[in-house]
């Protein structure tokens, strides 16, 4: 039976959307050729530079604070951390301090009763291959207000203006905790119910088109798949509608005609079962509240200067170990930016992380292994996050600190990998900054021996607290890849 044949809420449409490949103007062989065109139209160039070769960037005199000279975009300063979480209880570190509160929208409309989501072929300093898939609009408040003395971005006016659009998901989202200080973007999606210039480098694509390119290595940019991770595919009344099925009309589900099998059904049910969670929401709520009075976090503003375990060089700024991350200097040249020549700090990141789920069925339902985790950047000492989320995986599983369940994730079978992409975190920030995004399931008779700060939650449970911005980034990124097809 068909359990969405009268539905006509936001959350059902995005979910045809998700389910369907075909577009009305493109097929995707035509859509990679215009992606590829996309590269190629433009010259784009990043060049590494020493520090004395920055132009409106300087070190300042007393904290060498690493700032730009309107004081607006952001700074790279330093911090000391002092937690009783985890295996290192106190460091210092550079960070991104960068206040402001950007925008990342993503404009959709429906043609032929199908939603279409408007994206960008979108160059970033940092990316590994330069130009990826982004939202309609990525945008600091430095950048939308012009201090660069640059172009307006394009179709800004439909993300300020309520009165030329309808705004869909309207979100606070954190940024990475361990790289960001408190850092927030708005992640909205808009719609627009009338004709719109389409202007060179955005194209229409379905939400199913968007999650056929998630599994293709650094094509959706992180940006993109933030604003993905806020769409909502469930309301009360599918809900409602799921709950009222007997045995026999539960094994014969079908969405928009799709049957669906296998682990796509899972990652359905676990949407929208409410009967069989481990814990409820309040359960949930009581345990992260108290992780949140157990576990203490200091960050202390500290000048750059005085950062112990870190030298400034002529061309970066690393740790003595020379792991972790480097600060770096780059001169840009970008043909279809508001600005067409730049040069900027980037965070250099030499060796690949791991972000990756671990799912099991418990009660009959696919639930994932949830960490809260403390990060210096956090606002609020911990967020919800994947159940490993570190960088430099593979010196990482060396340490006998090694983060829980990481061997899991080095050793799984391929039978067990459910997903597994290398995807690019953000470019503008970043530089060449990757990690192995993966979802496994292990069989129900694994044991695993949890930690307090874990636990397990269904993915309808995940959804509804992601819309309150309780999981991190790297969860958002991971989230937004599962697809039903």
């Amino acid at each position: 039976m068909d359990m969405m044949r009268n539905l006509n809420s936001k959350e059902s449409s995005f979910l045809l959307s998700a389910l369907t490949k075909e577009n009305r103007f493109q097929s995707m062989d035509k859509f990679t050729s215009w992606f590829s065109s996309r590269r190629t139209s433009h010259r784009f160039s990043v060049e590494q530079i020493s520090f004395n070769e920055f132009d409106n960037w300087y070190f300042e005199s007393q904290s060498q604070n690493l700032v730009h000279t309107s004081g607006k975009f952001f700074k790279v300063e330093g911090i000391r951390v002092c937690t009783n979480f985890g295996h290192v209880k106190k460091w210092d570190q550079p960070i991104i301090n960068q206040p402001e509160i950007g925008i990342l929208g993503i404009i959709t409309t429906k043609f032929d009763g199908v939603r279409y989501f408007l994206m960008q072929a979108k160059m970033e300093p940092g990316n590994v291959n330069i130009v990826q898939l982004s939202p309609t609009l990525q945008a600091t408040k430095s950048n939308y207000t012009q201090v660069h003395k640059g172009k307006e971005p394009i179709y800004l006016e439909y993300f300020l203006d309520r009165t030329k659009s309808k705004f869909l998901i309207d979100q606070l989202q954190s940024e990475q905790g361990s790289r960001f200080l408190r850092k927030r973007n708005r992640n909205m999606i808009v719609e627009v119910n009338k004709d719109i210039q389409l202007h060179d480098n955005f194209c229409w694509l379905t939400l199913g088109q968007i999650k056929e390119l998630l599994t293709v290595d650094n094509f959706v940019n992180m940006d993109a798949r933030s604003v993905l991770s806020c769409i909502p595919f469930i309301d009360e009344n599918l809900e409602r509608y799921y709950d009222s099925l007997s045995s026999k009309e539960y094994d014969q589900i079908k969405l928009f005609n799709h049957r669906l099998n296998g682990f796509p059904r899972d990652l359905f049910i676990s949407m929208i079962d409410i009967k069989h969670a481990c814990h409820s929401s309040d359960e949930i709520i009581s345990w992260f509240t108290e992780l949140k009075t157990r576990y203490e976090l200091k960050v202390e503003h500290i000048p750059l200067k005085d950062v112990s375990g870190w030298t400034c060089t002529e061309r970066e700024i690393v740790h003595d170990t020379k792991r972790f991350f480097s600060v770096i200097a780059v001169s840009v040249k970008a043909g279809n930016r508001e600005v067409s020549s730049w040069t900027q700090p980037l965070l250099k990141h030499t060796s690949y992380g791991i972000v990756g789920f671990i799912t099991q069925k418990k009660n009959g339902i696919l639930h994932f292994l949830v960490q809260a985790k403390v990060e210096p950047g956090n606002f609020d000492i911990i967020e919800m996050a994947p159940t490993v989320s570190c960088s430099g995986a593979e010196d990482r599983i060396q340490q006998p600190t090694r983060p829980p369940f990481l061997d899991i994730f080095m050793n799984v079978s391929s039978s067990q990998i459910k997903y597994s992409a290398v995807q690019s975190e953000e470019g503008g920030r970043f530089y060449h900054f990757q990690n192995k995004y993966m979802l496994v399931e292990l069989e129900t008779s694994d044991s695993l021996e949890i930690p307090e700060n874990y636990t397990w939650m269904t993915l309808g449970q995940i959804m509804k607290f992601t819309k309150y911005n309780f999981f991190n980034i790297e969860a958002r990124g991971l989230l937004s890849c599962l697809s039903l097809l």
